[in-house]
């Protein structure tokens, strides 16, 4: 099967029409057919939202090659001790059984979006009237130095949780006692803003527990980084003398790294470190560019209903998309995916569509009981998803504070995997 790359040429009436209009049913099928590739905070969330609130007049199939999703999003927290990794495991199960979504174990390999199937690395293909891709992120080839995707059981990314979570957290355990952990940052921009230094934090919290005269060196392409000064309060707070961060201005985004010896190389300085923490620069999830809606390295989308700028019948969650000012995070996805599921459903079925509205917000922990956030409301606009007002927590905040904010967070992580799962 052909993939069919052209782009969606109709006028800006034409546009307006398609994604305003109910869906006139082709022949030869009955009920409207949506398919979701992608069974993370935004895949599963918009599947679930669309079978729920249909009542049985939409077809949904979710299409997902792995039987348990492992959340990013708290992963850190395993890094540190204060999860065990099947607290992050959820089951696709309740959608099938309590929902009737129509859940695939496979992976997505192509898109025809002349015929509207999408085709199946185990064969055949599965039609659709609105497809919603949600693939998460892709690295981009060669963005650091020395390493690719051959190398990432030397070198980790764990940007994907599990077993590369796992694997991560073995390395930290197996420090040599004054060993260094070394981090490659990723540029802007990429999935959770926080999460690289939320993942500094827990490292050290797992290090200053066994291995207190460890170091940790984080070597940074960006001269500033979400949370910054919290951050930095908390590390002085909590692990003194421990972590060194390198931003550009001194060196970080010239980086190179050698697999094979465990080394990093630094603006031409070469240091052996004990584990390097490699997050290269990201891109969408692959399947995205192969429907041909990416330009450059993310899928750009229009932000009532997260319809792509491409084809109007394909929509585009979370962090595969270029939609304006929400950051690439797991409350983003499930944010985008229920304007999403709105609005296909009006399309399919001519129910009731709301106007979009959005919200976002990332915790991270820096040490036990000592949570932080920042946020934001965001709204629709012609041009993109636009923020309306933000929040951020405050340095010097009492230790009851930060331990309300981290008991937050954990009502968050329930209710964000209820809403995704049932």
């Amino acid at each position: 099967m052909s993939l069919n790359r052209r782009t969606f040429l109709g006028t800006a009436t034409a546009t307006a029409a398609a994604l305003a209009a109910p869906m006139v049913m082709a022949a030869g099928h009955g009920r409207p057919r949506v398919v979701v590739v992608g069974g993370g905070a935004g895949g599963a969330t918009a599947a679930r939202y669309i079978a729920k609130d249909s009542a049985g007049e939409i077809d949904v199939t979710l299409i997902e090659p792995s039987r348990s999703y492992y959340t990013c999003f708290f992963s850190n927290l395993y890094l540190g001790g204060f999860r065990e990794m099947s607290s992050l495991g959820h089951s696709y199960g309740g959608l099938a059984s309590e929902y009737g979504i129509n859940v695939v174990h496979d992976w997505a390999v192509g898109v025809d979006r002349d015929a509207k199937t999408v085709a199946l690395a185990g064969g055949g293909s599965v039609g659709y009237d609105r497809l919603i891709l949600s693939p998460g992120i892709d690295f981009v080839d060669g963005a650091v130095e020395g390493w690719d995707l051959s190398t990432q059981n030397a070198m980790p990314h764990a940007y994907k949780a599990g077993s590369q979570t796992e694997l991560l957290r073995a390395q930290i355990l197996a420090m040599p006692q004054g060993g260094t952990f070394a981090m490659v940052a990723p540029p802007n921009p990429y999935r959770c803003p926080p999460g690289p230094y939320e993942r500094v934090s827990m490292v050290a919290h797992t290090l200053r527990e066994i291995n207190p005269t460890a170091k940790i060196l984080v070597a940074d392409p960006k001269d500033k980084f979400s949370k910054q000064g919290l951050f930095e309060e908390g590390w002085a707070k909590h692990y003194g003398g421990m972590i060194e961060w390198i931003g550009s201005d001194f060196g970080g985004g010239n980086v190179s790294v050698d697999p094979a010896a465990i080394t990093l190389s630094i603006d031409g300085e070469v240091t052996k470190v004990d584990v390097c923490n490699v997050i290269p620069a990201m891109k969408a999830g692959r399947i995205a560019e192969l429907a041909g809606v990416t330009e450059g390295n993310w899928a750009p989308v229009h932000a009532a209903d997260m319809s792509s700028r491409i084809d109007p019948n394909i929509h585009v969650l979370g962090d595969a998309s270029a939609q304006g000012d929400m950051p690439k995070s797991g409350f983003s996805a499930n944010s985008q995916a229920k304007v999403c599921a709105n609005a296909v459903r009006g399309a399919l079925t001519g129910s009731t569509v709301f106007p979009a509205r959005f919200a976002n917000t990332c915790w991270s922990l820096i040490d036990t009981d000592d949570g932080v956030k920042v946020g934001a409301t965001y709204e629709a606009t012609e041009e993109k998803i636009a923020k309306v007002d933000g929040f951020i927590s405050e340095t010097g905040e009492s230790a009851d504070v930060r331990a309300a904010t981290y008991q937050e967070s954990i009502g968050w992580y329930d209710g964000i995997t209820s809403d995704m799962f049932g």
